[in-house]
């Protein structure tokens, strides 16, 4: 339906009457009440006073109810937290004038190239022919520290892990194998020879 010229006069003639929205939209056709309150808007056309009760009801719409608010139960105090204190920036300082003394390297886990490293054999375990090879052959060591370690290096470790005289052999190992030649005698011998000299 489209407000023509005629239509439009009609609504402004029967709202100076007095006449319900519902009134105007019965009689004109094809409109509903809330197109014709639509339009006295549009138009501008004034709150009528002279209609009753039930005209100024009808002709302004009731204005929205504002939803209420939901109900939020009230969450019991969190304890206080004590705060954390954080420890202030240190200025920078120039670095140390460089010395003779070397300082220690960083101890890390030992992570062999290749394969795992076997079971240390104890020392009734071992020939008394490789145990002399071993003891000539730590004399010639080159006592690496773990970061020195290469994959071309023998990783036998030699002393006590927690003490300062702790290193590794770092002769050149066996192709294939993570110790040298005379480690890798100790290290990789048959299970029946080490059970021959348990006993």
């Amino acid at each position: 339906m489209s407000w023509t010229d005629e239509r439009v006069e009609t609504l402004k003639r029967m709202w100076a009457e007095g006449q319900s929205a519902s009134q105007i939209a019965k009689e004109l056709g094809g409109v509903t009440r809330n197109a014709v309150i639509g339009k006295v808007h549009r138009l501008g056309l004034s709150n009528r006073v002279s209609g009753g009760k039930d005209d100024v009801e009808e002709e302004v719409p009731a204005p929205v109810a504002a939803k209420p608010a939901p109900v939020v139960e009230a969450k019991p105090e969190p304890e206080p937290v004590a705060p954390v204190r954080v420890a202030p920036e240190r200025p920078a300082v120039a670095p140390a004038p460089v010395s003779n003394v070397t300082p220690l390297p960083l101890r890390k886990s030992i992570v062999p190239a290749g394969q795992p490293l076997p079971p240390q054999p104890s020392a009734n375990e071992i020939s008394p022919e490789a145990l002399a090879s071993v003891r000539e052959v730590e004399k010639r060591a080159k006592r690496l520290s773990l970061m020195e370690l290469t994959e071309r290096t023998c990783k036998w470790p030699v002393g006590d892990p927690a003490t300062e005289d702790f290193w590794f052999c770092g002769l050149p190992s066996v192709a294939g194998k993570p110790y040298c030649e005379a480690h890798v005698g100790v290290a990789f011998q048959p299970m029946s020879a080490r059970r021959d000299r348990r006993r």
